[in-house]
């Protein structure tokens, strides 16, 4: 396949569709976990956090609380799950609980994610359009040799996904038409929520993002504008020399 010589920039979610977030989280709060001799799988403690992410960020877009970054909710919902697992929260130091929720900054990429980016990098403007905040998605860029060319996302527009709102006004930002940007994301409901702002869509596979037993997102719900196994096999539809 050709490429698309209307898209001009391409727009990425992040977390499970360009980092491992599962395994990422679970490396780092293991230590923790151990030190306090839970019998507490990491993976599991893991899932347990993610699964706050979404109704804390509802809370907002619902209008029912202003706006705050990721690592703000991210570290709320930290406490909360602490609390589930029975560790005394008056027992985790400040300095402890800060460290934990760097965990989200330090995730690693998936294998053919740096290679996919840097082919597509090469003919497109590339940045994330994440419900992270941008010293987040710094520091992982930093620490996972992530080669962006600017930082988008949530806290810019101050509104998360999948508000209309994100699309429409990260699409003003970079100055192009939505018809010139093109969503990448593993998750189908993020890439319908582009397309309804007129955006172009991608799809990109990534089957063990929730671990081997992941039951969403494991095909393509709609006919994307794209379909990929890969950053890497995307790049090469979009016509990306290796």
């Amino acid at each position: 396949m050709t490429k698309d010589s209307a898209i001009k920039a391409l727009l990425f979610d992040v977390f499970g569709t360009v980092v491992d977030w599962r395994g990422g989280v679970a490396r780092h709060v293991g230590p923790f976990l151990s030190r306090r001799n839970m019998a507490v799988d990491a993976t599991e403690f893991a899932d347990a956090w993610r699964r706050e992410y979404s109704p804390a960020m509802e809370e907002i877009r619902s209008g029912r609380r202003s706006f705050v970054r990721l690592d703000v909710l991210h570290k709320e919902n930290l406490v909360k799950v602490l609390r589930s697992f029975g560790i005394d929260i008056d027992s985790v130091t400040a300095d402890e609980l800060d460290e934990l929720n760097l965990a989200w900054h330090r995730l690693d990429p998936w294998p053919d994610s740096v290679e996919g980016l840097l082919r597509l990098k090469r003919q497109f403007i590339i940045a994330p359009l994440s419900n992270g905040n941008i010293r987040l998605m710094v520091d992982m860029a930093k620490r996972a040799a992530l080669p962006w060319d600017a930082i988008l996302g949530a806290e810019v527009v101050r509104a998360y996904k999948p508000s209309p709102q994100v699309y429409a006004d990260t699409t003003d930002i970079l100055g192009f038409s939505p018809a010139e940007v093109c969503m990448v994301a593993a998750h189908n409901g993020d890439l319908a929520a582009a397309r309804q702002c007129g955006l172009k869509t991608a799809f990109v596979l990534r089957p063990v993002e929730h671990g081997p037993g992941q039951q969403s997102d494991l095909r393509a719900e709609q006919s994307w504008d794209y379909e990929a196994a890969d950053l890497n096999d995307l790049a090469t539809q979009l016509g990306c020399p290796t």
